[in-house]
């Protein structure tokens, strides 16, 4: 599994995303057991795949949506505290995860568009420092995993705010580390290998500590820090392969 991982590190992202969608219906069935959920489809399996860069973490990677901990934390928050596949929204989605892309277009009550500046599934092409919309344009907006890759992540969340309807919500997801008061970043720090040395990745920017939130208030936001596995079981934290203490940023636009 390690060895599979590491080779899936080295492939190029669009090619990856192209390949993904015949090696998943394959990885699915050959682990196809009882012990664990992907809360995304309901289906079940013996065992999750690993995933991380460097140090990887076991049976996180589902084999079918390949949905790690954050997306399926995001699926049930969406699915059992919203309306968001009940009610009609106009939907902006920021360089749109595999495992939700296919499911949110063919919600008939969505109108989504998905914007980034280079994926090549993405309805537009977009440059999240200057977004092509209008002001007030949608009742959503998910940006999750982005903001950790743009230096000026202030102008980039003031963006997402300017975009969003009065009232509307928005999820921004970012790796985080809890036990930092403050965000750790130098954009002095620019190869690849003392990125990834720094910030865990190498095309990290930063690393996110506790006052990601206020970045977000400082932009307009109203933010609740939502801890939401602890209001799942430990049996279905650990079924669903959740990331126990992550906390969900919900963003409204007041």
């Amino acid at each position: 599994m390690k060895i599979f991982n590491l080779i899936l590190n080295t492939i190029p992202r669009p090619t990856l995303i192209r390949l993904s969608y015949l090696i998943s219906p394959v990885l699915a069935f050959w682990l196809k057991g009882d012990r664990y959920t992907d809360p995304i489809d309901g289906k079940s399996f013996r065992k999750f795949l690993p995933y991380g860069y460097g140090e990887q973490r076991p049976n996180v990677l589902s084999p079918s949506t390949l949905s790690l901990e954050r997306h399926r934390l995001l699926w049930l928050f969406l699915k059992n505290e919203t309306d968001f596949f009940l009610k009609k929204y106009k939907v902006l989605h920021m360089a749109p995860e595999q495992c939700f892309l296919s499911l949110f277009k063919n919600q008939k009550n969505l109108d989504y568009t998905t914007a980034d500046l280079y994926s090549p599934i993405v309805d537009v092409k977009a440059d999240i420092l200057d977004l092509p919309f209008e002001d007030d344009s949608f009742d959503i907006v998910f940006c999750n995993h982005v903001l950790e890759h743009i230096e000026d992540d202030a102008k980039a969340i003031s963006e997402l705010y300017r975009v969003m309807k009065t009232g509307g919500m928005g999820i921004f997801q970012i790796p985080q580390d809890l036990h930092l008061d403050k965000t750790y970043e130098d954009f002095n720090i620019t190869t690849p290998e003392e990125r990834t040395k720094h910030f865990g990745q190498y095309d990290h920017v930063r690393i996110y500590g506790k006052d990601y939130f206020e970045r977000l208030r400082k932009a307009g936001f109203t933010v609740k820090e939502l801890d939401y596995s602890k209001t799942i079981s430990k049996e279905k934290v650990d079924e669903f392969r959740l990331a126990d203490g992550e906390i969900l940023p919900v963003c409204y636009k007041k």
